[in-house]
């Protein structure tokens, strides 16, 4: 049985030793019986009920809010000339980067041999796979009329002879967000087949047996098996590393190519990289801390985990502060006046408010990730992950909104303000990304079964 919690603390703090990515005292079968009980349970715990509800709720007011947009038109959302792009896109690009992190802490870390991604990293791919399926919804209604125009936006040979436009971003976005979902997918379905073989095994049910073993692909473990996963793994890993950068640097072009002040500016595709990665892994804390409270994983997600991914969220955070303060350097020198009031619009004008809280939630509250104490205080950690994924959501609303409301010319001014409908669209999302990952959770293990032990020699060294 696992060591109890005050033998557990004390070898852990023992001088000079670091914290182990799983706690001693555990030995094949307890890593296996533990992950997989959540799988294989016959009763599902009412706290799972209650938040499958909730977020199966806020789904249907999703689905209300694109069928009333179908019926209707996007004359029921905010937008108006000159703010043509509203919630729709400042939603896209915020899903596409909280889909960064899951890439990133399998794919990267992987390939550099970072063992503390093991308990973390299935449901940040999970988390990637369903915050790129709420993103790729927007540009479908964004058109209003999907039927009509989606189809426009993929290459296919018609009796028109008509292709999109490629000299747009916005179809690089359809090429670079497909490729990212698909090469995701296909990563994150590789990683699962030894798991899906060992419910296979461990199932009693029939139909739960069938579905296990169909959807392992005939896996027996062989020695044969275990090297063409392991090279085929490796290769997805290598494959997917360089989506990281490529995609949500295509996403900051769709602003970088125009000439907007605001937007034309060669800071943003690893502007948007860097924030994309930090609201990633902002958005893994916020859901790896309740799902180890909720299904006593302390012992697999540990304080080694929290630490290091708050302080991958606080490197990224530096380097987005950096961004701002180099997009308002640009501003100043160079010497355009409607660049320059572009940075004073943002910081004086009408949605100055939302600007100022962005630094707030951005810059100036993950200073406190300094503090290791707070970087291991789970409560406070979750907080400032809270209020991290809603800077980053507040950057998007700020760099869309304030740099086209106030045009050229002011006669061609407007403000833009949300209706009910762009809310229930947004808050319609979350409720989709929530209602996959309960029924990931409820379905897949939510860690990896085989990683995890093969990080049973470190857990012996620490005993």
């Amino acid at each position: 049985m696992p060591v109890n919690e005050l033998e557990r603390e004390q070898d852990v703090n023992k001088p000079g030793s670091s914290p182990p990515v799983i706690a001693p005292g555990y030995d094949f079968g307890q890593i296996t019986e533990k992950i997989s009980n959540v799988v294989l349970t016959k009763r599902t715990p009412w706290s799972w009920v209650l938040g499958f509800f909730i977020a199966f709720t806020m789904l249907n007011v999703l689905m209300g809010a694109v069928t009333y947009l179908f019926l209707k038109g996007t004359g029921i959302w905010g937008i108006n000339i000159p703010v043509g792009w509203g919630f729709a896109i400042i939603n896209f690009v915020w899903w596409i980067g909280i889909g960064h992190a899951g890439t990133l802490i399998s794919a990267i870390l992987l390939l550099f041999n970072q063992s503390w991604r093991t308990s973390i990293n299935r449901f940040a791919e999970a988390m990637t796979l369903f915050a790129v399926a709420c993103a790729a919804m927007f540009p479908l209604v964004h058109t209003g009329r999907p039927w009509l125009a989606a189809y426009w936006l993929l290459p296919y040979p018609n009796s028109m002879g008509l292709w999109p436009q490629f000299r747009s971003p916005l179809i690089w976005d359809v090429f670079a967000v497909s490729t990212y979902g698909t090469v995701s997918l296909i990563f994150w379905y590789t990683g699962l087949i030894p798991d899906l073989a060992t419910l296979r095994d461990k199932a009693k049910n029939a139909f739960a047996k069938f579905f296990y073993g169909m959807a392992s692909m005939g896996w027996r473990g062989s020695a044969r098996h275990w090297h063409r996963y392991e090279t085929a793994y490796l290769l997805l890993a290598g494959l997917s590393t360089p989506l990281v950068l490529s995609v949500h640097t295509v996403v900051s072009w769709d602003f970088a190519v125009s000439v907007i002040p605001g937007w034309h500016t060669t800071l943003f595709p690893p502007y948007f990289v860097a924030g994309a990665i930090y609201s990633g892994f902002a958005m893994v804390i916020t859901l790896a801390i309740p799902i180890r409270a909720a299904y006593n994983m302390k012992d697999f997600i540990t304080d080694r985990h929290l630490n290091n991914m708050a302080k991958v969220m606080l490197a990224t955070g530096l380097i987005v502060g950096y961004g701002y303060m180099t997009e308002a350097f640009y501003g100043f020198y160079s010497a355009n006046r409607y660049e320059a009031y572009m940075i004073h619009n943002r910081a004086f004008g009408p949605y100055a408010v939302t600007y100022w809280f962005l630094i707030l939630c951005n810059i100036i509250t993950p200073q406190l990730l300094w503090f290791k104490k707070v970087r291991t205080h789970t409560l406070g950690l979750f907080i400032i992950s809270l209020i991290v994924n809603i800077g980053m959501w507040l950057e998007r609303f700020v760099i869309v909104v304030t740099s086209l409301h106030r045009d050229y010319v002011p006669s061609s001014w407007g403000m833009y303000h949300p209706t009910v409908w762009d809310w229930a669209t947004y808050l319609g999302t979350i409720g989709l990304f929530c209602t996959l990952l309960f029924l990931f959770i409820r379905v897949l293990p939510m860690i990896a079964i085989f990683e995890m032990r093969m990080l049973l020699p470190e857990s012996k060294v620490k005993e």
